[in-house]
């Protein structure tokens, strides 16, 4: 099944979505609903469909599999993502990236403001953009302010690699995907990625592909 009827009241979408079971269709770089600003939340789902699709999109980054996902990602206008990262990596790049285990968490209408100055710039990529990866420079400390899929109030400091999820997935309820802030000049396959720029850092990448990483925070 493909993307929801356009048009359609977004209970009703999102009811023809999860009865077809199991992961959901991810929508791909192209798709108009990829750039619209979200809808927020406000009651749209009752509470069984908001669990019911919340579940639904927990299945679907797992099955990707990926660390966040955002409703327009499977072709629903609302202003709700889910992030997880269980953190799988070598040392190395833990230390480097800060990428620290994240449990299983449901933002409703999340935005985010930068705490200091410094910015950090990795390899990234997105599962709505399928087979590509460039380096994004993004703020390395984030404050998260927003619900959970309780009403319950969200404000919350986030540091290294969650920071990162956390500005990706709420980038994508404004429309934006992680190429509008990407390096262009860094967009790799994932085959180059496999064999070239697989270190922890992306400095090695930027001397040979020729674009500049953030300086220290001043």
């Amino acid at each position: 099944m493909g993307t929801p009827r356009e048009g359609a009241p977004l209970a009703e979408r999102v009811e023809e979505l999860l009865a077809v079971g199991g992961p959901l269709p991810i929508v791909a770089a192209g798709d108009p609903v990829l750039r619209r600003l979200a809808e927020p939340f406000d009651g749209q789902l009752e509470p069984a469909l908001l669990a019911r699709f919340v579940e639904a999109l927990r299945l679907t980054m797992h099955a990707a599999p990926g660390v966040g996902l955002a409703a327009p990602q499977v072709g629903v206008g609302l202003r709700i993502a889910v992030i997880e990262d269980p953190a799988p990596v070598p040392d190395e790049v833990r230390v480097a990236r800060g990428r620290v285990p994240q449990p299983f968490r449901v933002l409703v209408n999340p935005s985010y403001e930068p705490v200091g100055a410094g910015r950090a710039a990795f390899f990234e990529g997105c599962l709505s953009v399928p087979g590509w990866q460039a380096v994004v420079a993004r703020h390395a400390e984030v404050r998260l302010l927003g619900l959970d899929e309780h009403g319950r109030t969200v404000d919350e400091v986030f540091t290294g690699w969650p920071a990162r999820i956390v500005q990706h997935e709420t980038d994508h309820l404004g429309g934006t995907l992680y190429l509008d802030r990407a390096e262009s000049r860094s967009l790799s396959s994932n085959a180059a990625m496999a064999d070239l720029w697989s270190q922890p850092t992306p400095e090695r990448a930027a001397s040979a592909l020729g674009f500049e990483l953030p300086g220290p925070a001043v």
